[in-house]
């Protein structure tokens, strides 16, 4: 479940919280904002420069259909345990705003979806191009940080994220 009321982790989280929210208006904040797109085409770019080459319909379509596979399962994965802890938005929490607030979001903010995939993501492109491994898992980190960083997500959100991403490959 997620932090409870008066834990140390919810401590944490309200502790990157503070730290994350001075990243507003930063190249980081931007970054997050174009992370947030999961729609392809533009979900399809955001490990093209960690793996150092285009990732399209055009460039890569057997690539480009097993990113958008990856997509649903690591999404699906992530469905019963939101609906069951509904856990509120960190920008809800604080009556805050998020990088993207065209998005109206409900209360399911545990797990990250967005981490759960793009870490999903990250540990099977790491199998398809061994040899750039490091990258690759960086950029799929950072990519469900940016949830954090965009105030759609808890710290602990996203840790779940990752463990659901890959749970969803390891399945």
């Amino acid at each position: 479940p997620p932090p409870a009321p008066g834990s140390a982790a919810l401590a944490a989280d309200e502790e990157a919280y503070a730290v994350t929210r001075k990243l507003r208006g930063s190249p980081r904040w931007e970054l997050a904002t174009r992370d947030a797109d999961l729609t392809f085409p533009n979900a399809t770019s955001v490990f093209s420069c960690a793996l150092d080459m285009p990732i399209s319909e055009q460039a890569t379509p057997h690539l480009n259909m097993v990113l958008r596979r990856i997509r649903s399962d690591a999404s699906r994965a992530n469905d019963k345990p939101k609906d069951f802890y509904k856990r509120q938005r960190p920008y809800l929490a604080h009556g805050d705003t998020s990088c993207t607030p065209h998005e109206k979001h409900k209360n399911d903010s545990y797990p990250s979806g967005h981490t759960s995939i793009g870490w999903a993501w990250a540990l099977i492109l790491s199998e398809i191009a061994p040899d750039r491994a490091d990258a690759i898992q960086a950029r799929g980190r950072n990519y469900g940080e940016s949830r954090l960083v965009c105030n759609v997500h808890w710290q602990s959100d996203i840790l779940e994220g990752r463990f659901m991403g890959a749970a969803a490959v390891a399945r």
